[in-house]
């Protein structure tokens, strides 16, 4: 699939999957495919429960954890962090476009590290995410420093 970008060994983030890109992460030895898009978003190929559907006929575990950009909130993001460590590795997790997806595995892999917000969207930089929309970028650097090393 394009557009998608590896995290580190355990995630890999990038726009939502149709069926047939489902089933070959499932061949490429994903795991867990995490859904971050909201039930109700405009030009889902799948809702989440046939994509969770999907996901499991292909041999995966499926995680849905609903993000909106407009309802942004800790919560999200903790609930995302108190899963990871138990969901199957490697992860493919997506949102529309990856911005969302990118920026919860930022956060989480920030928060573990023990970087500052600051450093998170250095290192985010660097890694070619293109994030154009300044309240996402004010939530991940809010988070990061109020949540890192917990």
């Amino acid at each position: 699939m394009d557009n998608t970008m590896k995290i580190n060994d355990q995630i890999t983030v990038g726009p939502q999957p149709n069926r047939d890109e489902i089933y070959e992460f499932g061949r490429e030895g994903f795991k867990t495919i995490v859904n971050f898009r909201a039930a109700n978003e405009e030009g889902m190929p799948l809702t989440p429960q046939a994509e969770g559907e999907a996901v499991q006929s292909a041999g995966m575990h499926y995680c849905h954890i609903p993000v909106s950009m407009s309802l942004l909130d800790d919560q999200q993001v903790d609930e995302f962090r108190a899963q990871f460590d138990d969901l199957p590795k490697p992860i493919f997790a997506h949102c529309k476009s990856g911005k969302r997806a990118g920026a919860m595995a930022m956060m989480e892999t920030a928060c573990e590290q023990g970087m500052t917000g600051d450093q998170t969207l250095q290192q985010a930089r660097k890694m070619g995410f293109q994030c154009d929309k300044p309240e996402l970028k004010d939530f991940v650097k809010h988070y990061v420093d109020t949540h890192g090393l917990e």
